[in-house]
Formats: C-alpha cells, sequence, structure tokens
C-alpha cells in the first residue's frame, strides 16, 4: 500500500510517499480500506516534533472507509461496514489498522468524506461548545479564526445554542464564510484590533468565553477581552506556542479561567465517543452543520496539502483521497 511517513521531524518535505505492506489486524482491531483521510493542525505538530511519537510514524489522525478485515477479538465491527475513526495514527495511507473501540459507524446520510472530515474537527467543535464551555443561550463567545475548519463548524454550534458569536478572520472572503455560518459579528484582525474592537461590541462588558486555536498571537489580548471569570479555551497553536506564562495574571484580569483541553480526553470512554460523534452525525443528517470540503488532495501531494494549510491559504476542511 501506498502510505506517508516521516522518519526525521521537520518541514512538509519531511513528509515521504513510499510502499509499505498492508496491516494485519491484531485480535482487537479491523483493517479499514481509506476512502478518505483528514488534514489537521495536529498533523503538523506531530510532523514538526513538537508533538513526540515513535518514528517513523505514517501521519494522519481522522479517517473513513470500509472494514476489509477483522482481528479474532473484533466482534463489534464486520467486513463491509463503513466505519470512521480519530485519534489513532496512520489515516494518511491506503489501508490503517485501527482499534475497534476507537471505530464508529457512519449512518446513512453521512457520506465517507463527511465523516473523514468531521471526526476530529466536528468532535473537537462539539466538546468545545457542549462540555469545555458549554455555553448558553444570550452568552457571548470570541471564535478565533472562524473560517478555519474547527472554526466554521464551532460558529454554527454555538449559533445553534443561541449564543451570540463575534468570530475573527483574516480577509473578506472569510469574513463572509463566518457570517453564512452564523456570527453575529465579524473583525477583520488584518485591519482591526481585534480587542479593542470586541471590546467595543460588547459595551466594555467583554465575553464569556473566547476559543483560540491561534496561540501565540492572540493568547494576550484574548485574556484582556474576557468578562471576569471568563474562560480562555485555548486548544491549539497555528501561530506558534503561547510563552511561558504568570497564572497571577488571571487573578489580576479578574479571576479568568484558563483551560487546554484536547479532544482524547473528550472521547476517552467508548461511551463518550459514540455518543459524541453520533451528535456530530445527527447534525449533519438533520442539515444543522453544513461542511464545508474546500480542497481534495491525491494522497501522493501531501506536502502541498500541509504547505496550503499552514500558509493559510484555507478555509474548512482539506481532505487527503488514497
Amino acid at each position: 500500500m501506498k502510505a506517508i511517513q516521516v522518519k526525521q521531524p521537520g518541514g512538509p518535505e519531511a513528509m515521504e510517499l513510499g510502499e509499505l505492506p498492508i496491516p494485519q489486524p491484531k485480535v482487537n482491531e479491523a483493517v479499514v480500506k481509506l476512502a478518505a483521510s483528514g488534514v489537521n493542525f495536529i498533523d503538523v505538530y506531530f510532523r514538526e516534533g513538537r508533538y513526540k511519537a515513535p518514528l517513523p510514524l505514517i501521519l494522519g489522525q481522522e479517517g473513513a472507509g470500509v472494514v476489509t478485515a477483522v482481528g479474532a477479538d473484533a466482534n463489534s465491527v464486520k467486513v463491509g461496514e463503513r466505519v470512521a475513526w480519530t485519534a489513532v495514527h496512520g489515516s494518511y495511507a491506503e489501508y490503517a489498522a485501527v482499534p475497534v473501540d476507537r471505530l464508529v459507524q457512519i449512518p446513512q446520510g453521512v457520506t465517507d468524506q463527511q465523516a473523514a472530515a468531521t471526526m476530529l474537527q466536528g468532535m473537537t467543535a462539539h466538546y468545545l461548545s457542549h462540555a469545555t464551555y458549554p455555553l448558553k443561550q444570550g452568552e457571548t463567545a470570541l471564535v478565533h479564526a472562524a473560517a478555519g475548519g474547527v472554526g466554521l463548524l464551532l460558529v454554527q454550534m454555538a449559533h445553534n445554542i443561541g449564543a451570540r458569536v463575534i468570530a475573527t478572520v483574516s480577509t473578506d472572503e472569510k469574513a463572509e464564510l463566518a457570517r453564512g455560518a452564523g456570527a453575529h459579528d465579524v473583525i477583520l484582525y488584518t485591519k482591526s484590533d481585534f480587542e479593542a474592537e470586541t471590546k467595543r461590541l460588547t459595551g466594555g462588558k467583554g465575553v464569556d468565553v473566547v476559543y483560540d486555536s491561534v496561540g501565540k498571537t492572540t493568547f494576550e489580548k484574548g485574556l484582556n477581552i474576557l468578562r471576569p471569570r471568563g474562560m480562555m479555551v485555548l486548544f491549539g497553536g497555528s501561530s506558534g506556542a503561547v510563552p511561558p506564562f504568570d497564572l497571577i495574571a488571571l487573578s489580576q484580569k479578574g479571576s479568568l479561567y484558563l483551560t487546554r483541553p484536547t479532544l482524547a480526553h473528550y472521547i476517552a470512554t467508548r461511551e463518550e465517543l459514540v455518543a459524541r460523534s453520533n451528535a456530530v452525525f445527527g447534525m449533519i443528517s438533520a442539515g444543522k452543520l453544513k461542511l464545508r470540503i474546500e480542497y481534495t488532495y491525491p494522497l501522493a501531494e501531501a506536502q502541498r496539502a500541509h504547505r496550503d494549510l499552514e500558509g493559510r491559504k484555507t478555509t474548512g476542511k482539506l481532505l487527503l483521497i488514497p
């Protein structure tokens, strides 16, 4: 099979297309022939070595396809079933072996590409808005990178809850996408200071929660726009890691809450994985969550996909097609 491996950390050029044996399932695994693989910033972090994993590594933490083989104890899935998963390495390939307790069935009304596009980003948007800081009707959330993969889904979920969404984006095109997803106010951070503009939009009161996937360039100003006892949810670092931070500032700025969540801890049990994925699939089937799959790339063009993602050339979701 063809697969994308990283043998040494580095830039996009560190990803090599090679031929590997099709994996054989362990007793608790199923082998899946991939129809689509999701491209996410967490793949960049592993490629760079910011997140550690044994090398060589087949990148990719999100995929969907058809089961082709099952292990001796893998009784919960059958050959021929459509399944999807996230938080398991190896989806930048034609086949992947996945523990069956991490697989979820793709329901009718959801395509393979939709499933591959939503397992990581859709469930991330869901836990952010429904668990980390459970938004309520009438509350106000600021969403950075609102036209990105998670951003567009998070804006829609927050809007459906009845929260006011203030979105930050870099271009007029992305501003239109954020508005189309349900953002009430959109700030072009390339033209306006988002801190000053958010304070103006909220009458100086601040927002209840900041959902920040950008990190280094937005973090400190984000703290300044929170209401007293508001929450900073830092769930990514596309501009770089946040520098060391003195926690006393949280008390000085209003007894703020700060969390750095990750999806793995919000789908840690089989029950929570199934419930959260079903909730997201249900939103898609009901038309309440619209996915923007902007680019699909052949597996061999994984380097280009990463360059486009890191260069902020894209909106919505990127997929690799084996």
